[in-house]
């Protein structure tokens, strides 16, 4: 951060030795788009519950969510690497509202595992029209009976004939009201991680039930209930080989973490620049807030927390990059990075006093989404473990 110099969401980004022109002028381009077509109705769609869907089809012709993907399906995958899609991240973490793109990036966690293990078939009918904006995926994993301890889920997909029949349950299911297609966990086999497949169901199945569900945070994004009531489905919609999901769920949630630790911090940014401008022209006892000592000095303590978060998540994400799969330091920096959201939301709210407290403002909604990124895609006590397991302890 130079001497002197603004403090802002881009001045608390040290300076990288991964990024070239290419990721700084999809950063720019990015932003500008964003500023255009998401910016000024973040409040109006929070609190209607729910983002157009006209959206999904900009973005799709801006590239947005054919980012990463191959050609061949209608994605953008020439010339990009792992940290075009930090940047991504990033981006759309400044703009403080994480529900918008849980909604609108959802498909970011549903296609990978069709795109990786499925079929040519599959992937030729569900990816084009995904990528296009014209049908929506969601991943379905989580069940009422249990989360992050996936080898222990109960939906239960049996064989019959050229069939499978489905029954079950998933819950907290994000993008599940709007979604066309539910890349789904069931179990195939025996107990544990080795009965587990990947299924792909449609939601306009006969049995297929989903209910709207009311959260704490991320208002903007849809969140389902599902329910699977002697679902069939043909053989061919198996993803994967059969009890051989859970390495295609493991290899998922690898690319989440990665995703969502880049958001986390971009949020925590985002405290301190609301919390700084506020500082600055906030009077109180005769001067500026942030001529007090004790505000000086929790701004200093976040921006290092998102410094040493920032320099993890980019070894982590050149590692992933040059083929390593640090599935140990992946979980820790998804433990680090929603920390540092959690810390700098906190003393953002503090700094800002009543008026963070208000609806309409950045940080009064990333501090309702501090929790769902601290216990999706795998709980801060779940990562911990993992990590440690990997570690052969």
């Amino acid at each position: 951060m130079p001497k002197g110099g603004t403090i802002d969401f881009d001045t608390t980004h040290p300076t990288s030795p991964f990024l070239n022109e290419s990721h700084h002028e999809w950063r720019r381009n990015l932003r500008r788009w964003l500023e255009k077509e998401i910016a000024p109705y973040v409040d109006e769609w929070d609190e209607k519950g729910e983002i157009p869907l006209e959206l999904y089809k900009k973005a799709s012709d801006f590239g947005l969510l054919r980012m990463g993907y191959p050609e061949e399906y209608g994605g953008i995958r020439e010339g990009l690497d792992k940290f075009h899609s930090v940047v991504t991240s990033e981006e759309t973490g400044r703009i403080g509202a994480g529900g918008v793109f849980a909604s609108l990036m959802v498909h970011g966690i549903g296609l990978p595992p069709i795109i990786a293990i499925g079929t040519d078939e599959m992937k030729q009918r569900i990816a084009p029209p995904v990528l296009a904006g014209d049908k929506h995926i969601s991943l379905a994993i989580t069940e009422p009976s249990g989360g992050s301890d996936v080898a222990q889920l109960l939906t239960r997909a049996r064989r019959d004939g050229d069939d499978y029949v489905i029954n079950g349950s998933k819950m907290f299911i994000t993008g599940g009201m709007r979604a066309d297609y539910f890349t789904t966990a069931v179990r195939t086999g025996g107990p544990g991680m080795g009965g587990i497949s990947l299924m792909l169901i449609e939601a306009d199945r006969k049995g297929v039930a989903r209910t709207n569900l009311k959260k704490q945070g991320w208002w903007a994004s849809d969140t389902a209930a599902l329910y699977f009531d002697d679902v069939r489905v043909p053989k061919e919609n198996l993803i994967g080989g059969e009890n051989q999901g859970f390495i295609g769920i493991m290899l998922n949630f690898n690319g989440e973490r990665l995703g969502m630790a880049a958001s986390a911090n971009a949020a925590a940014r985002v405290c301190i620049e609301e919390a700084v401008k506020w500082a600055q022209q906030r009077q109180t006892f005769g001067k500026r807030l942030a001529d007090h000592q004790v505000i000086r000095h929790k701004i200093a303590e976040m921006v290092r927390h998102v410094n040493a978060t920032q320099a993890y998540l980019e070894i982590c994400t050149w590692r992933v990059q040059n083929g390593e799969t640090p599935a140990a330091d992946l979980a820790l920096l998804k433990v680090q990075a929603t920390q540092t959201m959690e810390f700098c939301a906190r003393e953002a709210m503090q700094i800002m006093g009543g008026a963070s407290y208000m609806r309409g403002n950045k940080v009064e909604r990333i501090y309702r989404e501090v929790r769902v990124n601290a216990i999706g895609g795998g709980s801060e006590e779940i990562m911990r473990d993992l990590a440690a397991r990997q570690m052969g302890l």
